[in-house]
């Protein structure tokens, strides 16, 4: 018997859900960082086994923002949840276990849509490695109960990797059985120009403070394996809605530019396992945010 399946993974933003997934692959498809609401798009990481393949669905974090690009987030996330077989919403028991009151107002726009939506439903409580009290999980979880009667929960550190193997086990119960769809070395269905936009993107939120992150987005101009036998030869241009910013990107006489630079060079070479040649370009697109036909150029939404 071999199953087949898609997770989707849902929760609030910086929930854990992007590293989860990693975790799970045994290396980097989608980025993380400190920082909330760092994934953009929906992206799909393979685990293949001897006994089953499991396609996960990292989305957008759920949240109540407004504005154009924030709706195609959403969207996003919803599109998971309908295409899904299961569901593993992941929640930060850490910042719950410390600001209770918080649990309401970002678990309620979840708990109706996820079950209603008739999948299986799994609670990940995530970031138990952070809680120093313990006995701070059994109110959380009873009150994630009185929430969510339906679910099952599971206490894990994505992080550090606890608790994820009950949780796996969990998942491969309530997945479908079928066969493989993709080769058993494939880790992703996104193509590798769209991972290489997304790791320039995470160096960004790395180097840059504050909200500057959320009005860069970065696009794959040119992708050419042709020219050089031994080299990939890439273009990338990193889009700000400002003007103001785009110096705060270049840096100093560019050496912030260098620096994202450096960084994405040696991460995407580790990627395609193959050197690379990176180049790096700032322009300024006043209102892209807002811009629905930009926005699905980038993969907004899908």
């Amino acid at each position: 018997m071999h199953k087949f399946g898609m997770i989707a993974l849902i929760g609030p933003p910086n929930a854990g859900k992007s590293t989860l997934m990693n975790t799970y692959l045994g290396q980097k498809v989608a980025i993380v960082s400190p920082k909330p609401q760092t994934t953009r798009n929906r992206i799909s990481g393979i685990l293949t086994t001897d006994e089953a393949q499991l396609i996960f669905l990292d989305t957008p974090g759920i949240h109540r923002l407004r504005g154009k690009m924030n709706r195609f987030l959403l969207e996003s996330a919803w599109n998971a949840l309908a295409s899904s077989d299961a569901v593993v919403v992941l929640l930060d028991a850490a910042l719950y276990c410390t600001k209770p009151h918080l649990l309401d107002k970002e678990i309620a726009p979840l708990v109706k849509p996820v079950s209603e939506s008739g999948r299986p439903v799994l609670v990940a409580v995530n970031k138990i490695d952070r809680v120093k009290e313990k006995d701070q999980l059994l109110p959380l979880m009873a009150k994630l109960a009185e929430l969510w009667p339906e679910a099952e929960f599971v206490p894990v550190s994505a992080l550090r990797g606890k608790g994820t193997d009950e949780l796996l086990e969990r998942i491969l119960e309530h997945t479908p059985e079928g066969p493989r769809m993709f080769p058993e070395d494939q880790i992703s269905t996104v193509p590798l120009r769209f991972m290489a936009s997304e790791i320039v993107r995470e160096k960004l939120f790395y180097s840059l403070r504050q909200e500057l992150p959320y009005s860069t987005a970065v696009e794959i101009e040119q992708w050419d394996e042709k020219t050089r036998e031994d080299m990939v030869l890439v273009n990338a241009v990193i889009y700000t809605s400002r003007k103001s910013h785009k110096g705060m990107i270049i840096g100093k006489q560019g050496a912030n530019l260098k620096d994202i630079g450096s960084q994405a060079r040696k991460d995407i070479a580790e990627l395609i396992g193959k050197k690379v040649h990176l180049e790096l370009w700032v322009k300024v697109r006043e209102g892209w945010t807002e811009d629905p036909g930009f926005l699905r150029a980038l993969g907004l939404g899908e």
